[in-house]
């Protein structure tokens, strides 16, 4: 018996789940533009959402994001058992499976995806920010590092793409860096 989630299935939840989370493509791309227009200042808004749209279609990060929203929505409504409800619910510090979690579907994107992520996770930007500030009943433990995640693995991916244009490689040559990124 044969019971694999359509690829098509799988894409389509995690779109819905990022906006039934208050999660928008835009506001993604806003960071995304924001760590790399620095590198490349022609960079533009669209240009930055094409990329967001492309990590997402990663089956991992797809799968990541998946796993997160659900940890949080299931903390939402108090249905994991202690100690993890109180850990997750509250964000521990300490806690790091949620850093852990985003920080694995980046990997594929360079060290300029995982450093990147590293800031981000600091420094909190645009939605990352709101979703990381602890306000009424909603849990984001998993999602704000999981969006820090898909704008880190985008711009590492803006990122191999501009210096492939500089070099003149082409995306589909073999060895080409953003071949393996995308």
């Amino acid at each position: 018996m044969d019971s694999r989630v359509h690829s098509k299935d799988v894409k389509h939840a995690v779109y819905q789940k990022l906006q039934e989370r208050g999660v928008g493509i835009e506001e993604i791309a806003r960071i995304v533009m924001e760590m790399q227009i620095a590198y490349n200042p022609l960079l533009t808004l669209a240009a930055c959402v094409e990329s967001v749209h492309a990590v997402l279609n990663k089956r991992e990060l797809q799968h990541a994001i998946l796993i997160g929203i659900e940890l949080d929505s299931l903390a939402e409504r108090g249905l994991l058992s202690e100690p993890i409800q109180s850990i997750v619910s509250s964000d521990e510090g300490l806690f790091g499976c949620d850093e852990t979690l985003a920080l694995g579907s980046v990997f594929g994107y360079g060290s300029i995806a995982v450093t990147t992520f590293g800031y981000l996770d600091k420094r909190k930007s645009g939605i990352i920010r709101k979703l990381d500030t602890k306000a009424g009943s909603h849990v984001h433990t998993f999602l704000d590092d999981l969006v820090a995640g898909i704008a880190a693995a985008a711009s590492g991916r803006l990122a191999h793409q501009q210096r492939d244009r500089e070099e003149g490689t082409p995306a589909s040559a073999p060895g080409a860096d953003s071949a393996s990124m995308e």
